[in-house]
C-alpha cells in the first residue's frame, strides 16, 4: 500500500462542554478514494476543518504530506467546501481566472473541459446561479487542480439527482490519481461505486475504516446497509451500557 498523505494521531477537539472528536486515529494513503461517513453532528466537519486549517486548536497531532496543516499544505490540498466561498459579482469565467492565479497547480484547460461537460453558463454572475450550479462551480474549480489530496464536504447537496452520477464519475476521472481523496457524503449508495474505503464516524469516533471490498458481502452486498447495521449495533450497544448503569445505581 502507497504511503499515506494524511496521518491523524490522537486527534480530540472539543467545543466548550461538547467533545466533536475523541482520540481518532488513521492513515489516508496515496491513491485512494475514501468516504467520510456519518450522521450530522458526528465530527466529519469539525476533521475536515482541521485537515484544512480552518480550525488550529485541538489535541493530538495532523499531518499533510509531513507537514501540520498551514499556509505550506494548502498548495497540495484542494477544497469543495459545504457552502458557496465565490465572490457573487464574479462569473464562472472569472472565476477560472482567479484560481488560475492564485493556485500554481491549476488546470485552466481542463477546467474549460469540464464546464462544457457540465453545462455550466460562463457568463452569468454566481449571483444569478441556482444552488445546484454554484455546486457545480465549485466542484470544476476543485477537481481542475493537480493537488496531491481532495477534499469535499458534500459535494452534491444541491445537486439533482439525474447530475449525482456524473458528479462523483466527475471526482474519479478528473482527480489526480496519485492524489488521496477524502470524500463526506450523506448519499452513500451514490459514491459507493467510486469509493476504495470507507470511515464510519459516530459521536466524534471511528467505528469502522476498511476497504469497500472487506465492509460489503455477498449478504450484505450495500455499503448503505452495512453503514445503518454498524450504526444501530453501536447505538444499541449504547443503550445496554446505560441501562445497565441505571440499574447499578
Amino acid at each position: 500500500m502507497n504511503s499515506p498523505l494524511v496521518r491523524i494521531v490522537s486527534l480530540t477537539k472539543t467545543y466548550k462542554n461538547v467533545t466533536a472528536l475523541r482520540n481518532v486515529n488513521l492513515e489516508i494513503p496515496q491513491g485512494r478514494i475514501v468516504g467520510l461517513l456519518g450522521p450530522n453532528g458526528c465530527g466529519k466537519t469539525t476533521m475536515i476543518k482541521i485537515l484544512v486549517g480552518l480550525l488550529q486548536q485541538y489535541e493530538g497531532e495532523v499531518y499533510i504530506d509531513g507537514f501540520k496543516p498551514g499556509i505550506q499544505t494548502k498548495s497540495i490540498v484542494a477544497y469543495l467546501p459545504d457552502r458557496n466561498i465565490l465572490n457573487p459579482a464574479m462569473n464562472a469565467f472569472e472565476c477560472v481566472k482567479f484560481f488560475e492565479t492564485f493556485y500554481a497547480d491549476f488546470d485552466s484547460t481542463q477546467a474549460k473541459e469540464i464546464i462544457n461537460v457540465l453545462q455550466i453558463p460562463t457568463n452569468r454572475p454566481v449571483k444569478s446561479m441556482s444552488k445546484g450550479t454554484i455546486e457545480k462551480l465549485h466542484l470544476l474549480l476543485t477537481l481542475s487542480r493537480r493537488a496531491k489530496i481532495y477534499i469535499f464536504d458534500e459535494p452534491i447537496a444541491g445537486v439533482d439527482p439525474l447530475a449525482r452520477e456524473q458528479v462523483f464519475e466527475l471526482i474519479s476521472r478528473y482527480a489526480n490519481a496519485d492524489a488521496s481523496i477524502l470524500l463526506a457524503t450523506h448519499l452513500i449508495h451514490d459514491a459507493q461505486k467510486i469509493l476504495n474505503d470507507a470511515i464510519f464516524l459516530y459521536e466524534g469516533e471511528i467505528l469502522r475504516y476498511e476497504s469497500i471490498d472487506r465492509i460489503i458481502s455477498a449478504d450484505q452486498p450495500h455499503l448503505e446497509e452495512a453503514f445503518k447495521s454498524d450504526f444501530k449495533a453501536k447505538i444499541n450497544q449504547k443503550q445496554q451500557i446505560s441501562s445497565q448503569y441505571g440499574e447499578a445505581l
